[in-house]
């Protein structure tokens, strides 16, 4: 879309059209990854440009397409997680960035729960089961439980913590592993994931992707969770060991795992398909309707709250901005 009045933005994925249509009724939108010719686009309107709304997958945005943006003020991106976008280099360069947090906590703890209960419970096989005629034959055998279990959570951010408020509601006790100590939580603190493990049956991660959290769950963890354990990851796929859980469940070094997330998305290794007690997502966690929308929104409202000089609404850690 051109229009001769408005500011200029990159659009580098596609968008739902609720926040994509706003966005073209506000801002001159350029929508590279529509183009042919990527590097020709930027460098014909990079020069004018100087905001960027980043959604679509993980499109990079990162040194190389600041370097083709001249302009740039700001980065809005589309999710909670923004590994996609390389922060700290766009905090050195001034930049500011923004991701679309808290609108999608309760959705994401929503589906975490969901995603326990279906694979403690096993509740795919079972609705198989039931479909394929079987019950007929013979009931369905029997089950492992959330009863006596107790949660270890990867990541006590926000979205860590509206797991941890419902795995409660569930009877469960919660403890806890991050980078820090949080002191106003009240729950056990592990400053080492391989000591909690071995203290723990179920882990539950939402822990952020990026080089701190890269296979922080690798095969020393697993093994510590032992046979009966079971992990859950509605994070970032990169913070698991793919290779070592596949290798984990096929030995039975721990029980099942539920998974929303994975290394290569939207690719999932063969193997992990081919292991029948485990319940694989496709990164669904804030898929409902209501919630993308609240997401674009903020996303909108973050561009447009910036280019009427009211600052971000929503800045990460890296960028972060301070009125006046």
């Amino acid at each position: 879309m051109t229009r001769s009045d408005a500011t200029e933005i990159l659009m580098t994925g596609p968008l739902m059209a609720y926040a994509a249509d706003q966005l073209k009724a506000r801002f001159t939108v350029h929508e590279l990854w529509k183009a042919e010719d990527k590097a020709a686009l930027l460098r014909e309107v990079g020069g004018r440009v100087r905001g960027v709304a980043a959604g679509g997958g993980h499109n990079r945005v990162d040194g190389a397409l600041f370097d083709a943006l001249p302009k740039l003020e700001v980065v809005s991106s589309f999710g909670v997680g923004y590994d996609h976008v390389d922060a700290a280099e766009a905090g050195r360069r001034g930049l500011i960035v923004t991701n679309t947090p808290d609108v999608l906590t309760d959705e994401v703890a929503d589906l975490a729960l969901g995603l326990l209960i279906a694979t403690v419970r096993q509740l795919p096989q079972v609705d198989r089961y039931l479909r394929e005629g079987k019950w007929l034959k013979a009931a369905y055998p029997l089950t492992t439980s959330l009863r006596g279990r107790t949660v270890g959570i990867v990541g006590l951010g926000r979205i860590g913590k509206a797991v941890a408020s419902r795995v409660e509601a569930f009877g469960l006790p919660v403890v806890y592993h991050g980078r820090s100590r949080q002191a106003d939580v009240a729950y056990r603190y592990y400053p080492s994931l391989v000591e909690m493990a071995q203290d723990v049956d179920t882990l539950i991660s939402v822990a952020p992707g990026g080089e701190s959290t890269h296979h922080i769950i690798n095969a020393e963890v697993l093994k510590a969770l032992g046979p009966n354990g079971i992990v859950v990851n509605v994070g970032r796929g990169t913070v698991i060991d793919e290779q070592a859980l596949i290798k984990a469940l096929q030995d039975k070094t721990i029980l099942s795992a539920g998974l929303d997330v994975f290394e290569d998305e939207p690719r999932v290794p063969a193997e992990l398909i081919a292991i029948e007690h485990a319940v694989l997502l496709p990164h669904v966690g804030s898929a409902s309707v209501h919630t993308r929308e609240a997401m674009g929104q903020l996303l909108v409202d973050n561009l447009s709250s910036w280019f009427d000089g009211k600052g971000p609404l929503t800045a990460v850690a890296e960028t972060p901005w301070k009125k006046g």
